[in-house]
């Protein structure tokens, strides 16, 4: 019996995930228009009978088929206008075996085979999402089962119609205005532009010092790049500075404040308190408190391992303790409850039922302790269990087990990321791994999404003896331009319901270390991705390929193997179109496949990228150097002319050998911040560009691609927008996302 236990409380896990079923699991909230069809209940018909005799179903019943190939479960549904609506179908499976179904509208079968694999027990809920086209007036679905163990248990249908012009539910983020000295006399302050602001809209800046009245700095509009320098501030006393946007010439609402304290440091960095713990290996941002602005949350390299979360201004908020079974943190097998070690992480920060505040999703076990002090106990310490956290208290919202199927071989590490399998609501992705035995790997994928009082696996996948080459790091981006999310892996890509798109397999990719999926070349229709290879048999050392269908454009061998450790992707040489990518055998124009640098001593290091200077190419971050590398005249690998050093700063990067604990676009205009530690652990020191630009762009973090991103870790890589972003770009197309209210 697994349980939730305080000194003067018991409440069994299964108890708290029942409750939460049968309030409703899995109704999206609605975002066009959505209809529930009970299995139960007419024009519903089920070829068997309406059972009660499993726990956690909604409305009065759920349809238990016969048997047989071909047993059905229909529904008659209404749409109001021809179009594609997404099915929300919520089933439970006690075997350890799935029941396959043929999907059929109207007759015609739409979608043959979808799987309906096992959820571990018949009271265990999990929603399998589909897209099917409808016709304007009564529709007929079928649910006909293909195998001669008959359907899964069917609870019931939710049908949404006309949800793609909706868009993605994304955070509804302010302006984060951010300040720094720029110079002895100077101040950049920089904010925002979000990615649903108005074409024409201008920003005015105020300035209160030492607490007086606002005063507006700029003369007129600001209507260029969203940063401004101050020049004229009492640097002496506090200053505070907000922005007011402007609208067809009326002022709006005032942004929030950011005080740059009195006699402050000339530096490019934001500095935040933190509780005195141990070794900080990775942060993840939210907005945890709903006022619009990213917190954070971060793990201590502890025994027994550690979470916290803090408020922006470094208030802390709650703890959550791993417990004894995160002491085991060898890389590859460890612990049951162990996170962020090797390419796993197993914790991830989002609002992940779109009520405008994030949750905490992190993998749990036996003796985890919440941040409310409730301690999650199971009998067996192998097992796993996902849990989503209240993001203010570290309490446990919703939890679900992790599927059992590599159970006999362990438990398994994870790394957590999120994405929008459907288009409008985030899911939770879930890649786990354990080993069998001393050789191979288990592989399993898996999705889940929470509803604000239920987290409900949406469908797994196992890679079993299948040619799917994995590596260390995942992506989850529409790489088809439907505006659904798959999940890539550096061999091959998952579309958003669980079944395999295409794998590189075939074509002689292998395991690598790293792998980039993004608009690399602006004159070709859709995305394209770059990876290296380590170890590869046929010598293969990097290749470049279209990232909707996996069909490789070209490919760099040489004779014997090689591994290569490091591959990068950005616009470094604007006197070439598209992006650049590199390892170690040169610089390479990707859309040509020209080599642009061949002497591997000259080119640059290939470690992460980063927006920075102001201009549209990209800078480099190479083991706390922040670089700029001149195509024109370039220089040694290890002398690349440095823009910044952040160990002047005090910043370590310890625990991590060469990365941050994150970087991304967490406050002020569309440039990129990277944050690390002191060395006591106890201040996170948040790199923020000090340097004015007339760049004007809506914040990276409201494009789904880059945000997405953002809350992966793995081997950390550059984060990439889904768009052309390099020297010469077209304005980047508004993004089809939607704020959640907050």
């Amino acid at each position: 019996m697994k349980r939730l236990t305080k000194t003067s409380a018991v409440v069994t896990a299964a108890t708290v995930l029942a409750a939460m079923v049968t309030t409703g699991v899995f109704a999206p909230a609605v975002h066009a228009a959505t209809a529930r069809y009970e299995a139960e209940s007419a024009p519903a018909t089920c070829d068997g009978a309406i059972a009660t005799n499993h726990s956690g179903f909604s409305g009065t019943g759920f349809c238990d088929s016969t048997g047989t190939v071909g047993a059905a479960a229909r529904f008659t549904v209404a749409a109001t206008a021809a179009g594609s609506a997404t099915l929300d179908i919520r089933y439970a499976n006690g075997n350890a075996v799935g029941r396959p179904a043929n999907v059929t509208v109207n007759g015609t079968v739409v979608h043959s085979a979808t799987p309906f694999d096992s959820t571990g027990g018949w009271s265990a809920w999990a929603t399998r999402t589909i897209t099917v086209p409808l016709n304007a007036g009564s529709n007929t679905i079928a649910l006909s089962a293909t195998t001669a163990g008959g359907l899964a248990n069917i609870d019931y249908l939710d049908v949404t119609t006309n949800g793609a012009a909706v868009g993605r539910r994304m955070e509804s983020l302010g302006r984060g205005v951010v300040a720094v000295r720029s110079s002895s006399s100077a101040v950049l302050v920089s904010w925002r532009l979000l990615g649903l602001d108005p074409a024409g809209i201008g920003f005015n800046v105020y300035r209160s010092t030492a607490g007086g009245a606002a005063v507006k700095l700029n003369s007129s509009v600001l209507t260029g790049g969203t940063n401004f320098t101050d020049s004229t501030a009492n640097l002496s006393q506090a200053n505070s500075y907000h922005v007011r946007p402007v609208i067809g010439g009326a002022e709006q609402a005032s942004s929030g404040a950011f005080t740059l304290t009195a006699n402050h440091a000339t530096e490019p960095v934001v500095r935040v308190p933190l509780r005195a713990g141990g070794v900080v290996k990775f942060l993840w941002v939210g907005d945890l408190d709903g006022d619009g602005e990213y917190d954070y949350v971060l793990d201590r390299q502890t025994s027994p391992q550690k979470i916290e979360a803090y408020r922006r201004d470094g208030r802390f908020l709650w703890q959550v303790d791993m417990g004894p079974n995160s002491t085991n943190q060898n890389n590859i097998e460890g612990g049951s409850s162990t996170i962020n070690v090797g390419h796993n992480d197993g914790v991830t920060v989002q609002d992940l039922d779109s009520d405008g505040r994030a949750e905490v999703a992190v993998r749990i076990a036996n003796g985890v302790t919440f941040g409310n002090g409730v301690r999650f106990t199971d009998s067996n310490n192998n097992r796993q269990h996902i849990a989503i956290l209240d993001g203010m208290t570290g309490a446990p919202r919703a939890t679900a087990p992790v599927p059992t199927d590599y159970l006999a071989d362990g438990p398994m590490y994870a790394r957590f990321g999120v994405g929008y399998l459907d288009g409008v609501n985030p899911s939770l992705v879930a890649f786990m791994k354990n080993r069998i035995g001393s050789g191979d790997f288990n592989l399993m994928f898996a999705a889940w999404r929470f509803t604000g009082n239920a987290l409900t696996m949406q469908w797994k996948f196992l890679r079993g003896n299948q040619n799917l080459p994995d590596g260390h790091n995942t992506r989850i981006i529409d790489v088809d331009g439907d505006g659904k999310d798959e999940i890539v892996e550096i061999g091959f890509v998952l579309n958003g319901d669980g079944r395999l798109r295409y794998s590189l397999g075939p074509q002689g990719i292998v395991h690598g270390d790293r792998f980039h999926i993004a608009d690399i070349d602006p004159s070709r229709p859709g995305l394209e991705g770059y990876g290296v290879q380590q170890n590869n048999p046929s010598g293969l050392r990097d290749y470049y390929y279209d990232a909707a269908t996996g069909n490789i454009i070209w490919r760099h061998s040489a004779s014997g193997t090689a591994d290569v450790g490091r591959g990068m992707v950005g616009d470094i040489d604007p006197r070439h179109p598209g992006m650049e990518v590199w390892a170690f055998s040169g610089l390479y124009n990707a859309s040509t496949n020209r080599l642009t640098q061949s002497s591997t001593s000259l080119q640059p290091w290939p470690q992460l990228g980063l927006y920075w200077d102001g201009d549209t190419t990209m800078e480099l971050l190479n083991d706390g150097k922040f670089e700029k590398w001149n195509p024109t005249s370039p220089t040694t690998t290890n002398s690349v002319p440095r823009l910044l050093t952040t160990g002047n700063y005090g910043a370590v990067d310890a625990a991590q050998g060469n990365s941050p604990v994150i970087y991304g676009d967490i406050f002020g205009d569309w440039r990129e911040e990277v944050l690390y530690t002191n060395a006591a652990f106890n201040e996170l020191i948040i790199f923020t560009t000090n340097q004015p630009s007339n760049t004007r762009l809506y914040t990276l973090a409201h494009n789904p691609a880059y945000r997405n991103a953002m809350t992966f870790k793995g081997y950390m890589q550059s984060h990439h927008v889904d768009y052309f972003l390099g020297a010469g770009m077209a304005t980047p197309p508004r993004p089809n996302i939607t704020y959640q209210p907050r």
